[in-house]
């Protein structure tokens, strides 16, 4: 057949709209989705938690006149549905309401608060990172060997020792006794403030402004809170990798590459490696994820003003509006890591373009 002909029939065109169009269309409709469901999930929860939002705000010596005017003015009385449509567009808008614990907007709340979390998560999860792989290649090539048995060790300690434990040790014997680190909170009380916020985060903050005092007390105080999330993100991701490798090391391409000369450490690293790529990059993001939303009892623990602590503060004070906008910016976090992981796995596995 002719080209003339391929174009006429259609043949040899390029696809409309492109796949690139097409693939990004599909991702951003997935978060879409994913956040309306999320959305109406937590809207859901604050309306059947038993807890009165208006009691929260006129008190309990309200008359029931008071009463019932700020149930109508918080559109209580309206059906669930419409509640949940002015809710949507309030979330859009970016205004999560006004929290009862600050008297400020939530947004502005969680603006504060939720750089301290990510950093913390950050600094917790390249600990985990940096040490875990390693130990997990280490031990699943040397299997068997007292490095496997200290790897296992350490894995089981981080998973099964309580995280508000290993805080409270950490700080009696490295803050009380040794003295080599910051105690709780982000800085000490003689630092406070004296850094203009840019990102929120302390350490990058205090580096943009080139004040290194501040920025060396930031990181005596964090070393410490980032430590232990590093060490329960170390434990899973070491765990992950050991088993990933032990099941490429014997796979038959391994021995091939052995049997034709390779040094072990290209075996390892550029063949058996390469291939676990995609499945710990799930991991890491999975770990990431958890030290994000999971990490309220090191906050608590370190008096660290993160999110965590934030909305526990506000569940405890029935302080709903916070509660809701803090949960729905842990879970957007939450699925753009994911979007970014299936971002990561386009990267390192030529079979997901």
């Amino acid at each position: 057949m002719s080209v003339s002909g391929n174009a006429q029939d259609g043949r040899g065109r390029a696809p409309f709209p492109p796949r690139w169009v097409k693939r990004t269309g599909m991702t951003l409709g997935s978060v879409a989705i994913t956040m309306l469901g999320l959305l109406f999930v937590t809207f859901l929860i604050g309306r059947v938690m038993p807890l009165d939002p208006v009691l929260a705000i006129v008190g309990e010596r309200a008359s029931p006149e008071v009463y019932q005017r700020v149930y109508q003015e918080l559109g209580l009385d309206r059906p669930l549905l419409v509640q949940f449509w002015f809710y949507l567009q309030d979330v859009l808008r970016g205004d999560f309401g006004t929290s009862l614990l600050t008297a400020r907007p939530v947004s502005e709340d969680i603006a504060r608060v939720f750089p301290a979390t990510l950093e913390l998560a950050t600094l917790g999860t390249l600990m985990g990172v940096l040490l875990g792989v390693p130990l997990g290649v280490l031990a699943a090539v040397r299997r068997g060997s007292w490095i496997d048995q200290i790897a296992r060790v350490v894995a089981l300690v981080g998973y099964s020792m309580p995280i508000f434990w290993l805080g409270l040790m950490g700080l009696l014997v490295f803050y009380g006794i040794l003295g080599w680190v910051g105690g709780p909170g982000r800085l000490s009380i003689f630092y406070d403030g004296m850094i203009e916020p840019v990102t929120g985060m302390i350490l990058i903050d205090s580096a943009l402004a080139g004040d290194w005092t501040v920025f060396r007390d930031a990181l005596s105080h964090i070393v410490l809170p980032a430590s232990l999330l590093g060490y329960y993100s170390l434990a899973y991701i070491s765990r992950m990798t050991r088993s990933f490798m032990l099941e490429q090391m014997s796979a038959e391409y391994v021995i091939t590459a052995r049997v034709k000369g390779l040094s072990e450490r290209a075996v390892i690293w550029n063949h058996a490696f390469r291939n676990i790529r995609v499945q710990l990059i799930t991991v890491i993001a999975l770990s990431y994820a958890g030290l994000l939303e999971g990490s309220v009892l090191t906050e608590i623990i370190f008096a660290w003003p993160g999110i965590g602590s934030y909305i526990t503060n506000a569940l405890l004070s029935a302080d709903m509006s916070a509660v809701l906008g803090g949960t729905v910016v842990v879970g957007l976090a939450f699925v753009l890591l994911n979007v970014f992981s299936d971002l990561l796995y386009k990267v390192f596995d030529p079979r997901a373009k």
